[in-house]
């Protein structure tokens, strides 16, 4: 298709109110698709009213509403945040439970991936030694230890190793000072066990001060964990000192390096990927190309008998019922409404609001409300039924789409979907997140051409030709599930070449600090 082919707008359904510009309009403009005569500045991104609106009316994109008008506004005139607002409404979210739940139609060749078996015959996509924290308190031994591993300052450290893939240390801010029986602990030790049985990790160190709240022992007796040559632990105050834990931590890894280096990758099914679906720093292109092209790459996964976790609550808000519908039971619907009706409740305590998303960023690239973010962000999740309804960190069970409760910042979110066993992260961008997930690769996907061209070196596909009219969304989900595929085998992402992982580890901090 030719670029003077090419319309100026896109129409997402056809009862919208408004359209979505491919570039900036000038008043005066005339948008031939749409028969009507521009009014005003436009930004390339941004919404253009197709109809007059009253205040107080709804405004729709994608055929549901995003908003109410908060003044009069004339067709051809820009809509967001100066004239488009919240407002309750009804969504038929229990009453369609399943309504729209079909069997899965899987696939009749199955897809294989190069992966790593471990003994037990969980499937990792990458080779890792790990270092965990008990406590805030421990992590700067353990980044010290992590740090006479890397190879691009100690080259000769893993250089008889080559199927190691890394020594890293995630640390965290949380550990004491909290409730001994309360939720935020539990919380985080679920996430820190969800990681220390990751099988990413060939082996793992984990390293407490001592007196901290978070008692080791404690730990990994609550998590039905055990000791052993794959899971050691101490803490500093045994060990004599900051200086002698170090050089504890690293004879222990180490003595860990040749049993995790006797690896090979086989080929194994792609119905052992685990895809965590994360978008951040989102546009109004993100619901029109990489999160549409990221959901037929997850139908195309789940008809091989894969799961892929979607995620982020407060960023589903609005848009619940729809994936209510596609619930494969009742029950499992209902499972995620209450998780919507917690953060209801959680804002309410907290004296916050769900639509303080989206952020400055995201309201700059187009997006003007939770809802319509909302609507944009479920695309991800494709087109399959919802199958299973998690807390944060709990592990996935169930092959499928699955929803993990999470918050909506992204470090967070992916967190608990590694430490749910996830093993791969697909993450859309249309602003440029700088992002990775150590033990897990992270893919990038550009939602747009000019993100792309700046941004090329973090970013490692360009969903931007289904906005430029050079590709369909299916044409697009088929390269996103091939890439899935080359990175679970062992190429390296973009986010991996810089470095990026160990600063992410963020679990969600949940209940009183004291």
């Amino acid at each position: 298709m030719s670029q003077a082919s090419i319309p100026v707008s896109i129409r997402l359904h056809a009862d919208d109110d408004v359209v979505i510009t491919r570039q900036q309009l000038l008043s005066g403009q005339v948008l031939a698709e749409e028969g009507l005569t521009i009014s005003g500045l436009i930004p390339p991104g941004h919404k253009v009213a197709v109809r007059d609106l009253e205040v107080g009316a709804p405004v729709r994109r994608y055929g549901q509403i995003i908003g109410y008008a908060s003044q009069a506004i004339r067709r051809g005139q820009h809509v967001h945040v100066h004239n488009l607002g919240m407002g309750e409404f009804a969504r038929d979210a229990a009453e369609v439970a399943t309504l729209d739940a079909r069997p899965t139609q899987f696939a009749a060749e199955a897809a294989h991936f190069m992966g790593i078996v471990r003994r037990d015959g969980r499937v990792a996509t990458r080779n890792y030694i790990g270092i965990l924290t008990s406590v805030n308190c421990s992590a700067t031994v353990a980044r010290a230890i992590a740090d006479r591993f890397r190879r691009d300052i100690f080259p000769e450290a893993l250089q008889d190793f080559p199927q190691v893939d890394g020594v890293v240390a995630l640390t965290h801010g949380a550990g004491c000072a909290v409730d001994s029986e309360g939720e935020g602990l539990q919380l985080l030790r679920r996430t820190l066990a969800g990681y220390a049985r990751h099988a990413n990790f060939a082996a793992v160190l984990v390293i407490g001060l001592g007196c901290e709240t978070n008692q080791i022992p404690a730990w990994i007796q609550a998590e039905g964990l055990q000791a052993g040559p794959v899971l050691q632990a101490y803490t500093i105050q045994e060990s004599g000192g900051t200086a002698m834990a170090v050089q504890r931590g690293l004879e222990v890894v180490r003595a860990m390096l040749p049993a995790a280096n006797a690896v090979q990758r086989v080929p194994v099914p792609a119905s052992h990927l685990v895809v965590g679906l994360q978008c951040g720093g989102s546009d109004s292109y993100s619901g029109v190309s990489a999160n549409p092209a990221l959901g037929a790459a997850v139908d195309r996964l789940v008809r091989q008998g894969g799961s892929a976790i979607l995620s982020e609550t407060p960023e589903i808000y609005g848009a619940e019922h729809l994936l209510v519908r596609r619930a494969q039971s009742a029950e499992v619907g209902a499972q995620l409404l209450a998780r919507i009706a917690w953060w209801e409740a959680y804002c309410q305590r907290m004296g916050a609001d769900m639509n303080n998303n989206p952020s400055a960023g995201n309201k700059a690239g187009g997006l003007t409300t939770i809802l319509e973010k909302s609507l944009g962000a479920v695309a991800k999740g494709g087109t399959t039924n919802l199958v299973e309804v998690l807390e944060y960190a709990q592990p996935v069970t169930q092959h499928g789409l699955v929803f993990m409760d999470t918050p909506g910042y992204d470090p967070v979110s992916a967190t608990g979907q590694v430490a749910g066993g996830a093993n791969l992260i697909c993450f859309t961008t249309g602003r440029g997140s700088a992002y990775g997930c150590a033990p897990v690769p992270s893919l990038k996907l550009a939602t747009n051409s000019l993100l792309w061209q700046r941004q090329e070196a973090d970013i490692d596909l360009n969903c931007g030709g289904i906005v430029d009219g050079e590709c369909s969304v299916d044409q697009m989900g088929e390269q996103i599930f091939q890439a899935l595929l080359r990175m679970a085998s062992g190429e390296r992402s973009k986010s991996e070449v810089h470095g990026y992982g160990q600063n992410e580890f963020v679990p969600w901090q949940l209940g009183a600090v004291t």
